[in-house]
C-alpha cells in the first residue's frame, strides 16, 4: 500500500519516465495473490492495454493513475521500473514490457489494486470513486472551510490518529503519513 506522498510522487515519474512509451506486452495476476484485485479478469489486461501509449500519471489518494491510450490504470501498490538490462521479476500481480525494452511491475505487499478500465469510466472500487470526488491535502480546495466539514457528531469520540487516518477522511492520508505530521508538528 502506497499513501498520498509516494503515489503523487511515483505519478510524476511515471508521466516523465515512461510518456509516450507504447505498452508492449501487459501481464496481470501471474503470481496470484489473495488481496490483489483486479478489474474484471486479469486474462483480458494484454488485450486491453498492448500497442496504448502511456501518457500521464496522477497521485488519486493511495493510487497511481495512469493514462494508457483509452484506457486508465489505478495501482495502489509499489511500481518498479526495469531498464533494458535488468531482469524481469518472476512474481507480480502486474508487469508492462514496453517497445523499448523497459518495463515496470507492481507487487502486492499486504493488499492492492491493479484496475484497469476504459478511461472517463468509473475505476471499480469504492474507495478510489470517492477519493476522485474529494479535494486532496496538496491542492488549495483543500482549506480550513473544507476540514471544517470533515467533522460529524462521532469526531469528539475519536483519537486524531482514528480521524485523520484510520477512519479515512482525508484519501491518501494514512497512518505513515500521519506519523510524519505529528512529528514535524
Amino acid at each position: 500500500m502506497i499513501e498520498l506522498p509516494e503515489a503523487v510522487v511515483i505519478a510524476q515519474q511515471i508521466t516523465e519516465t515512461l510518456g509516450g512509451k507504447r505498452i508492449a506486452r501487459a501481464v496481470a495476476n501471474a503470481s496470484p495473490h489473495k488481496f490483489a484485485w483486479y478489474t474484471g479478469d486479469p486474462a483480458e489486461y494484454n488485450e486491453k492495454l498492448a500497442g496504448k501509449v502511456i501518457g500521464k500519471g496522477a497521485g488519486v489518494a493511495m493510487n497511481i493513475e495512469i493514462e494508457a491510450g483509452d484506457m486508465m490504470l489505478a495501482i495502489s501498490a509499489p511500481i518498479h521500473f526495469y531498464t533494458v538490462a535488468e531482469k524481469r521479476p518472476k512474481k507480480h500481480q502486474l508487469l508492462l514490457e514496453f517497445e523499448d525494452g523497459t518495463a515496470i511491475s507492481s507487487s502486492a505487499q499486504m493488499w492492492g489494486g491493479f484496475f484497469c478500465f476504459p478511461a472517463g469510466e468509473k475505476g471499480g472500487y469504492y474507495d478510489y470513486e470517492n477519493a476522485k470526488t474529494r479535494p486532496s491535502p496538496l491542492s488549495d480546495a483543500f482549506d480550513r472551510a473544507y476540514f471544517d466539514t470533515l467533522f460529524d457528531e462521532n469526531t469528539p469520540k475519536l483519537s486524531a490518529k482514528a480521524f485523520l487516518a484510520t477512519e479515512q477522511h482525508i484519501p491518501g492520508l494514512g497512518n505513515g503519513v500521519l506519523q510524519d505530521i505529528l512529528w514535524t508538528a
